[in-house]
This record gives structure tokens, sequence and C-alpha cells, in this order.
């Protein structure tokens, strides 16, 4: 019986390093794809800031892509949109750890909770600048 599925019977953890080579095998990457989807799920199900920025999201992306800007422009517009969605992710995902480990109240929980809060404030500067900067000298113009 090999270490590893010995470890496995026994019930005690396994050695990552020891493991071998992570495969990448089409089975994998289709697992992969669903834990995504569980993720897309359960963050609209319970997050009301994502539902938001999902539903922003598909008003300005169209958008994004419809106005007159330069291919890297367009790249632009569309990644400051996704990159608020991927940064609420992770604020989410770190609310939900800090919430799984304790209910309690502690000045370590809600830093972390509000340093996360306001990375997605950050993300949220980011993409009002790129669209201010890109759209704004042609909504100037247009007027």
């Amino acid at each position: 019986m090999s270490e590893e599925k010995r470890q496995q019977v026994a019930g005690e953890p396994v050695d990552e390093v020891t493991k071998g080579p992570a495969t990448i095998a089409p089975a994998r990457v289709w697992r992969a794809l669903v834990y995504s989807m569980h993720g897309f799920a359960g963050a609209w199900r319970t997050e009301g800031a994502f539902r938001q920025e999902v539903l922003a999201a598909l008003v300005l992306i169209p958008v994004a892509i419809w106005v007159p800007a330069t291919p890297i422009e367009h790249v632009l517009l569309v990644a400051t949109v996704l990159l608020v969605m991927l940064v609420e992710l992770l604020n989410s995902s770190v609310e939900a750890a800090i919430d799984r480990i304790s209910a309690e109240r502690h000045p370590l929980s809600k830093k972390a909770k509000d340093q996360g809060s306001a990375a997605v404030l950050i993300a949220i500067v980011i993409a009002f600048v790129t669209w201010g900067y890109i759209l704004g000298p042609a909504a100037f113009r247009a007027s």
C-alpha cells in the first residue's frame, strides 16, 4: 500500500508536496469550472453588492465595447468593470472565512473586513477614473 493511501485510510493528512505533479486532465479543468460556477452562484445568492456589480456590468460592458475608442481603451473599460467584480469576490471570501472562524467580534476580524471593503472601494475608484479619462473628453466634445 502506498504511503498516500495509508495516510488516507488512517485519516491522516496527506503531504501535498510528495503527491507528485498536479494533473491538467480535462476532468480536473471541468471540476475547476464547476467550482467557479458554484462560487458565482453563491455570490449571487448571498451578496447584494455582487448582484449590483453584475447588473452594472451587464450595462457597462456593452457600452465599453460600443463607444468609439481604441482597442486598448475598450480592454481597459471592460477590465475595470471586471476588476470591481473580482475584488468583490475576494472581499466576500475574506468575510466568509472570518465569519466561519468565529462569530465573536474581534478587532482583527474588523480590520480584515474593513480592509477588504477598502479594496473594493479602490477598485471602484480605478474604474471611475479609467472611464472618466477615456470617455470624458468624448462626452465634452459631444456637448
